[in-house]
């Protein structure tokens, strides 16, 4: 039993480096989409996703593609030297907002490392960074983060998502339940994905 689970461990870090690498990396010469929404089907090795802006599109899932999932931790879970990524809206004061964070497992560490534009909501960024400070105010906790060539402080609510990764597999990609997904372009409303994160457990990916 001990073996078995240090393989799933092993393989969500894995599974986590991975995914984190092609998902929150950001590179002049590759942006792949980043598809949200719903499965609507699958069949064989094909994907169908309503997204949340209202399109429908297939993507091409081919049997070694990386699934994977998240699962809920507490704000509390978040300490002093974790590293994180976290999406922010940015308001008219200056200050950062979290709108959700997700924990790296540690060997994840430094994947994505930045502070870059995101698509999660309008004007939205992601800071992909290590918490050198936690604060605890009246409006949540105030971290502070640092990441090579910056720093800035980001403020995260209660009640914001914040997750970290948890296994999943193909067999969890049942219709209704919501993905993540990281996909190079074909044509028109085709896809082919690199990496996929599926609802589980009832714990939606917030990214």
């Amino acid at each position: 039993m001990a073996s078995a689970s240090i393989r799933m461990k092993l393989g969500v870090s894995i599974a986590a480096l991975a995914f984190a690498g092609a998902a929150l990396a950001q590179t002049p010469a590759a942006k792949p989409a980043r598809i949200r929404g719903d499965i609507v089907s699958i069949s064989g090795d094909t994907l169908t996703v309503h997204r949340r802006s209202g399109d429908t599109v297939t993507i091409d899932m081919k049997q070694d593609t990386p699934v994977t999932a998240v699962k809920n931790i507490k704000l509390g879970d978040i300490k002093a030297g974790s590293f994180i990524g976290t999406a922010a809206t940015t308001g008219t004061d200056g200050k950062m907002t979290a709108t959700e964070v997700l924990v790296f497992p540690e060997a994840a560490r430094g994947t994505g490392e930045g502070h870059y534009a995101w698509d999660l909501s309008p004007n939205s960024t992601m800071t992909n960074a290590n918490v050198d400070q936690v604060v605890t105010g009246t409006s949540g906790r105030d971290l502070k983060l640092s990441y090579k060539g910056g720093s800035n402080t980001v403020t995260v609510p209660e009640g914001v998502p914040v997750v970290t990764f948890a296994p999943a597999a193909r067999a969890d990609l049942l219709a209704g339940k919501k993905v993540f997904i990281i996909a190079t372009p074909v044509k028109g409303t085709e896809y082919a994905a690199s990496r996929v994160v599926v609802e589980k457990d009832g714990v939606a990916p917030p990214m």
